[in-house]
């Protein structure tokens, strides 16, 4: 999956810090420390943030499952609270929420 920065700003710096890192000039927890202040952050989303992120966008469970190549009911039970996203789904749900669904279709 593509990396999604806070910023341009720190999308540059992070490349550079990058090839820093791959050319053995900084290390290992540097760059980590690079890849939290740099990269977009991964938290829960709750029930309400998850239909709310969906209305927001106005389409359809339906749809909205197709975008984020989940089934409908997948969708229906993140927002009754019955399961939670994780890994790539939350991602990309995160995506949604701040950039709208065109940054994903």
């Amino acid at each position: 999956m593509t990396k999604i920065y806070k910023s341009d700003v720190m999308a540059s710096i992070h490349e550079t810090m990058e090839s820093l890192y791959k050319i053995g000039t900084v290390d290992k927890k540097t760059m980590r420390r690079f890849d939290e202040a740099c990269l977009t952050s991964i938290h829960p989303l709750t029930p309400e943030e998850i239909r709310g992120i969906r209305e927001k966008e106005q389409v359809s469970q339906s749809v909205f499952s197709h975008y984020l190549n989940v089934t409908t009911g997948l969708i229906s039970k993140w927002e009754q609270g019955e399961r939670k996203p994780s890994g790539a789904s939350l991602k990309l749900l995160l995506i949604v929420q701040k950039k709208g669904l065109s940054a994903i279709a």
